[in-house]
């Protein structure tokens, strides 16, 4: 297993991306961190990564998934926007290669158009509600949902549940 994690140039959650890089250490699963940055990325609390691969360089067919962290950068780059993101989430959609996102980067899920139908564990961010339900998303209570290859999880939190759920589903022994 292969996944790629997306993270904001700035502000994504560090929590959020320091529990999914825990598990997948633990778990022994592959993953490259990326963005659209050319310069290192920092969160929301000072944590600062070194990019494995700047976003437009990646094959999704060398994947098995992506990850999208969540985080005050989602909004204030509005990643919902970004066309190449939207394109690459629609190629991984395409190709049925697991696609999951945590708290208010679900949003981008939605404009990506990759939610139409499919039940979604909702964030608490008030803006990315409102873009899930308006692409058609079915909201959920559960902090996780999991819809054939799309994944969500709501926040952080307690996330270690989720996470160990999601990786049993993808098949990660």
């Amino acid at each position: 297993m292969k996944f790629l994690v997306f993270i904001s140039p700035r502000d994504f959650r560090d929590e959020s991306l320091s529990t999914i890089k825990m598990f997948f250490d633990r778990w022994n699963v592959k993953y490259h961190l990326t963005s659209y940055s050319t310069k290192d990325c920092v969160g929301q609390h000072g944590a600062t990564y070194k990019l494995d691969i700047n976003t437009n360089k990646v094959d999704a067919s060398e994947y098995d998934g992506i990850i999208l962290v969540d985080g005050r950068g989602v909004e204030s780059y509005k990643l919902y926007e970004f066309r190449p993101l939207l394109d690459l989430i629609l190629r991984f959609n395409n190709d049925k290669r697991y696609i999951g996102a945590i708290g208010n980067a679900i949003a981008i899920l939605a404009r990506a158009s990759v939610l139409k139908n499919k039940k979604v564990s909702m964030p608490n961010d008030k803006n990315a509600v409102n873009t899930i339900t308006l692409f058609h998303g079915i909201p959920s209570d559960e902090e996780i949902e999991i819809s054939e290859n799309i994944i969500t999880i709501s926040g952080v939190s307690s996330i270690a549940e989720p996470i160990q759920k999601v990786l049993e589903y993808i098949g990660v022994k």
